[in-house]
């Protein structure tokens, strides 16, 4: 759905952007960046987070109502963007206009996440502009598309992929690094002392305190995050028939017998170290 725009209007509201690039805070720099990008491609929400390895993603800018927010953010940052393939995304330091269809495991829309969480957000589709910034951190500019609005077309996506370099450059002006992290953002290791850097974190370390071996902490973060059996092989190059052994002894270990159970279990620890 493309929105109608003068030429000269759209050189205003990117001159505006620009100049808001030089704030240091308030919500200037993203309102102006929202309104320039919604004169090309309509989107009902759009938010900012930034990313540091596992630890607690500050939002940076968002659009939401306060009930949406608590959804959207709150929620979210209590654990879930653990298994955000937005997340993962950007901790490898991806770069450019993204799909959430491009980036989400093989079983992302069966997974528990998706059931569990993703689906209150009600959304049709997300996508995302990634820009690395310096020290490994990143940020995400996500918009976003209700079911009643339907997913973008492919003119919209292939339009914001276009637009991409000229986002990217925008938002590193805004945000040439994160805000410092406050206490409630250190991952739980950092929290404790340990010497591992928060974008050095491996996700599967949520099960260390666990009787889980390393091989199969691996496979509880591929299956939470959506992958197939198959695709968890493939990954990491062995059958699948081994694959289905290393998740019968998790849920044996763990005491479960289901994904809900695992995702409840994952909640739960997670919980535990705020």
């Amino acid at each position: 759905m493309r929105q109608q725009t003068s030429r000269g209007d759209d050189f205003g509201d990117l001159a505006s952007v620009i100049a808001a690039t030089r704030e240091t805070e308030g919500r200037g720099f993203g309102e102006a960046l929202v309104g320039w990008l919604r004169r090309h491609v309509f989107f009902d929400h759009s938010v900012v987070f930034g990313y540091r390895g596992a630890a607690r993603p500050p939002m940076l800018f968002e659009t939401f109502s306060p009930a949406e927010s608590h959804v959207f953010v709150a929620l979210y940052q209590e654990g879930p963007y653990l298994l955000d393939p937005f997340h993962h995304a950007a901790v490898e330091r991806r770069e450019g206009f993204w799909r959430m269809r491009e980036l989400a495991p093989d079983r992302f829309y069966a997974s528990e996440y998706f059931r569990s969480y993703y689906s209150q957000t009600r959304l049709a589709e997300e996508v995302g502009f990634f820009v690395p910034l310096a020290g490994k951190q990143a940020l995400v500019l996500s918009l976003m598309r209700l079911k009643t609005t339907g997913p973008f077309g492919t003119a919209d996506a292939r339009l914001l992929r276009d637009m991409a370099p000229t986002v990217i450059e925008l938002c590193r002006l805004r945000w040439a690094e994160l805000p410092e992290m406050s206490e409630k953002e250190h991952p739980a290791s950092m929290a404790r002392g340990t010497q591992v850097r928060a974008n050095e974190f491996d996700r599967a370390h949520i099960w260390e305190s666990l009787s889980l071996t390393s091989r199969e902490m691996h496979v509880v973060d591929m299956v939470l995050q959506g992958h197939s059996t198959e695709s968890i092989a493939r990954s990491l190059g062995v059958a699948p028939g081994t694959v289905k052994v290393h998740r019968r002894n998790i849920h044996r270990k763990l005491g479960i017998k289901s994904q809900a159970e695992l995702f409840a279990r994952f909640i739960q620890i997670i919980e535990k170290r705020q």
